[in-house]
């Protein structure tokens, strides 16, 4: 007999100005982020910020290329350039917000299932989890307490067979 089961996350939605300084600090850098977002195929502009354990912060944005898989999602731009340049820090928090050119409102814009796989990765990596902002319209922020609450379901290097 199938046995049917439940799944349910946890999440915050906050007004902007609810947010602690330092989480308002991070969402600032992922907005500047865009700013410089290559998104001319797309003209959707995404910007990404991550807070490492030193404090240190690390922004990236989206990257397209006419050969569309050759792009970066902004999450991914900034996570692999916290890690390759920050290897021993591990991530506190990461931000990540979406408008299309031109727009005047931020958009609702969860990230791929690739970024989602490449957050918990890192979060197995650091071996514990950090909080992922989203920003939303209408000055609304959504948090999520883990990358494995963000994507269920997921893997990670426990999951594949050893030799």
């Amino acid at each position: 007999m199938p046995e049917k089961k439940t799944l349910t996350i946890d999440y915050t939605i906050y007004d902007r100005d609810e947010l602690s300084d330092h989480v308002k600090h991070l969402m600032e850098a992922a907005e500047k982020a865009i700013d410089s977002a290559y998104a001319p195929y797309s003209n959707f502009h995404v910007g990404s910020a991550v807070r490492l354990s030193d404090g240190t912060i690390v922004k990236g944005n989206n990257q397209e290329n006419a050969a569309y898989p050759s792009g970066l999602c902004a999450e991914r731009v900034a996570l692999f350039s916290a890690n390759s340049s920050y290897p021993d820090l591990t991530i506190d928090t990461l931000a990540i917000v979406a408008m299309p050119k031109g727009g005047d409102d931020y958009v609702s814009a969860g990230s791929c299932g690739n970024c989602r796989q490449v957050m918990i990765e890192y979060e197995h990596k650091q071996k514990k989890p950090y909080d992922i902002y989203l920003r939303l319209p209408k000055n609304k922020v959504l948090k999520i307490n883990s990358a494995s609450d963000y994507l269920p379901f997921s893997f990670n290097s426990t999951s594949l067979l050893s030799h």
